[in-house]
């Protein structure tokens, strides 16, 4: 497989190393440097490649995607803090039958964290006495605060349970990403809580979606990825 890299700080490097000792062809590495080039030069450097993946910024989405919709090839958007921008970038790749995959996380564990968090907040909307929050903590250089994974933890709480839930954010130091989701009463306190150890998950959660990406055509959310291959393996 043919990879384009839109982006190559620490998640691409981290992509393009797990791309090629899989066997894949790292064949186009857009760097910081590039952040300048028009959605029709940057498309024009992604032709061939069968597939691009895209950790940059939430301000370069829509001209990454634009950029690979001239290119003709699968995107997978890897980058946060674009939600508001969603509505148009969709309605974009489903006029022009291109193929996005985005995702607040694609790590594996997140998306399997999602589906317990879901079923908690389903079982607590059955009790009463119980106040839900969020706790999100990563490194002082992630921008976006509440977190893409937060914010779509306390989408899928509120949808349960039908009402508010707090969400705290921390940024500091080198922390790889914390997410913990609590219940509390007068009582006690339930937690669950997902830790990063590194960012290998995101990285090969993104191969992942890369290659389930290729001859399809829409838009995605990770979570439909991990869906389909759950339910493969049942």
């Amino acid at each position: 497989m043919k990879i384009a890299l839109i982006g190559y700080g620490a998640m691409g490097q981290l992509v393009g190393g797990l791309a090629t000792k899989a066997g894949d062809d790292v064949s186009c590495l857009i760097s910081s440097k590039m952040s300048e080039l028009s959605a029709a030069d940057l498309g024009a450097l992604l032709l061939g490649n069968d597939v691009a993946i895209d950790f940059t910024v939430a301000e370069a989405v829509p001209r990454n995607v634009e950029a690979c919709l001239r290119a003709g090839i699968p995107l997978v958007e890897g980058t946060t803090g674009w939600k508001d921008r969603e509505g148009e970038v969709r309605k974009l790749v489903e006029s022009q039958n291109g193929t996005l995959v985005f995702g607040a996380n694609f790590s594996i564990g997140v998306n399997v964290f999602y589906r317990i968090v879901s079923n908690a907040s389903r079982l607590f909307s059955m009790v009463e006495g119980y106040a839900p929050f969020i706790e999100e903590a990563h490194h002082s250089r992630k921008r976006d605060a509440p977190s893409g994974t937060a914010l779509r933890l306390r989408e899928m709480m509120m949808e349960e349970l039908k009402t508010e839930v707090p969400t705290s954010s921390t940024r500091a130091g080198f922390i790889p990403g914390t997410h913990r989701v609590g219940f509390d009463s007068e009582a006690d306190q339930i937690t669950l809580t997902h830790t990063a150890r590194s960012r290998q998950g995101f990285a090969a959660g993104a191969l992942l979606a890369a290659r389930w990406a290729v001859g399809r055509k829409g838009v995605y959310e990770f979570g439909e990825v991990v869906d389909e291959l759950l339910s493969d393996s049942l």
